[in-house]
């Protein structure tokens, strides 16, 4: 019996699916922070910027739509942050705490591999749609595993690298070098991921037909 090939879909259709969402869940929340930072203080930024994440998670359960992983794990986030920041005051302590949430988040990453349901299958299922029997092939299955750890060690060297800028350099250089360093060591994270993703698809859409099974003598 042959299995029918499987088509990954156009990486300009995969932004439209993926954008909006990582625009709501990952880019609004910082934009509605520092937006309000400027006019309401640090007390108001924070309490702007959860409010904008609960009130995506409120609308969503409301109209029961399935809740985005990276908008839970942002939620989860900005809580810690927002109790820390109005508990401390303090500038570094406040850009601080991201750098350590994202070090917990690693953990899951490797926990979740651990666990044999890698974190990064469940976020790409937030925002583009896979096969079943594409997600229960054994290439797919460990691809997931690899990427998830990829991001793992990704997330994990962000994090040092920002820690170290935090406490070694001023929080003007901190903010302008970090976002460079950030961005280019996430950037070629996900150029190797979507390449190796593409890679197993069309290993996928080449592997012979399995043999059929024998007949009883």
């Amino acid at each position: 019996m042959s299995h029918a090939p499987v088509v990954l879909p156009r990486l300009t259709a995969l932004a439209r699916q993926a954008v909006p969402k990582i625009l709501e869940g990952v880019v609004a929340p910082l934009a509605v922070f520092y937006a309000a930072l400027a006019v309401l203080g640090l007390t108001g930024a924070l309490i702007a910027a959860v409010s904008w994440v609960y009130a995506g998670v409120g609308w969503r359960l409301v109209r029961r739509v399935p809740v985005p992983g990276t908008m839970i794990l942002a939620a989860i986030a900005i809580t810690v942050r927002a109790l820390l920041g109005l508990w401390s005051g303090s500038a570094v302590l406040y850009f601080l705490q991201p750098e350590l949430g994202t070090i917990c988040i690693s953990m899951v990453f490797l926990a979740s591999v651990r666990l044999n349901r890698p974190l990064v299958q469940k976020l790409t299922l937030d925002y583009i749609h896979l096969p079943t029997a594409v997600l229960k092939h054994e290439r797919v299955r460990r691809f997931f595993a690899r990427i998830t750890l990829l991001w793992a060690f990704v997330l994990l060297a962000n994090s040092a690298v920002s820690i170290w800028l935090l406490l070694h350099q001023s929080i003007g250089t901190y903010l302008l070098v970090r976002t460079s360093v950030v961005a280019l060591i996430s950037g070629l994270a996900v150029a190797v991921s979507v390449y190796a993703f593409r890679r197993v698809l069309r290993r996928l859409h080449h592997d012979p037909a399995p043999a059929p099974a024998a007949s009883p003598a």
